[in-house]
């Protein structure tokens, strides 16, 4: 069976998003090229990507841009390259290497799970991993912890949940990265 893995960055205080859903003080900081070049493998590990809707459309509007190319040059083939899932019942997919998943999100997921190939990463889409964290279907968490406090926002877990540390490191910039099992 194939894992499924979360990637989120999450502040100090448990937030994925500030409260009007912004997102930029997780792209905020101090260069570091350590933290851009494990960002980097993680990008071209040949896994697949999944994605609601709206963090599709924020990804699709700049990962396959001259300007993504430029400034990441190894994030932007991975991430143009790989096969890409979309969660969405009202948007059809566009970039390069998407496909869309139709009806029952959990079904759909559990689906692909079953059938032969690389891991499956969540990237954002924080609807979509309250769904599938409710079906059960996260194998890990792999979250990037930013030295940031937001006050309030959209907290990627609903109550309490015990995980597992599975890895961490942490980088020059303050940014932390965690896995954790389920």
């Amino acid at each position: 069976m194939r894992m499924l893995r979360v990637f989120e960055s999450i502040s100090l205080d448990g937030y994925f998003a500030g409260p009007d859903g912004d997102i930029g003080w997780a792209h905020a900081g101090r260069e570091d090229q350590e933290f851009a070049g494990w960002v980097g493998g993680n990008a071209s590990s040949g896994g697949e990507l999944l994605f609601g809707r709206k963090t599709y459309q924020m990804m699709e509007a700049f990962w396959p841009t001259p300007l993504a190319a430029e400034q990441m040059p190894d994030v932007a083939r991975g991430m143009n390259a790989a096969t890409k899932y979309l969660a969405s019942r009202t948007l059809r997919p566009t970039w390069q290497n998407t496909r869309l998943l139709e009806g029952d999100l959990a079904a759909a997921v559990r689906s692909l799970k079953a059938s032969q190939g690389p891991t499956i990463a969540v990237l954002g889409s924080g609807s979509v991993v309250a769904q599938l964290d409710q079906a059960g279907l996260v194998d890990e968490y792999q979250l990037v912890i930013i030295p940031v406090v937001l006050g309030a926002g959209r907290a990627l877990f609903p109550g309490p949940r015990r995980l597992r540390l599975v890895e961490e490191r942490a980088f020059r910039c303050g940014n932390v990265a965690v896995t954790y099992a389920t």
